[in-house]
């Protein structure tokens, strides 16, 4: 399974890092990665593998919009096909 990871908030030094830590250790691949810095601001979004996740989505995305607030920063990773639904036309 597929998860889409959202990262955003005030740009600072080691995002990056810090999120593909977290999500290494528990367990998630990240397939691809795209991020940008638009003024202060820091946005990215990853698509992410779950196949060998320790956790369920659910739970997972709750620990990633936690340690998102800990980084002052708004994470929030959802199934692919429900990203891709609210997408969508």
């Amino acid at each position: 399974m597929r998860a889409v990871v959202t990262v955003t908030g005030k740009d600072t030094k080691g995002i990056i890092a810090k999120v593909s830590a977290f999500l290494s250790e528990k367990g998630a691949n990240i397939e691809d990665i795209s991020q940008t810095i638009m003024g202060e601001y820091f946005a990215m979004i990853m698509i992410v593998d779950l196949t060998a996740a320790k956790q369920e989505l659910s739970a997972l995305a709750k620990e990633c919009f936690e340690m998102g607030k800990q980084i002052g920063m708004a994470i929030y990773m959802q199934h692919e096909d429900i990203f891709n639904a609210m997408h969508s036309i």
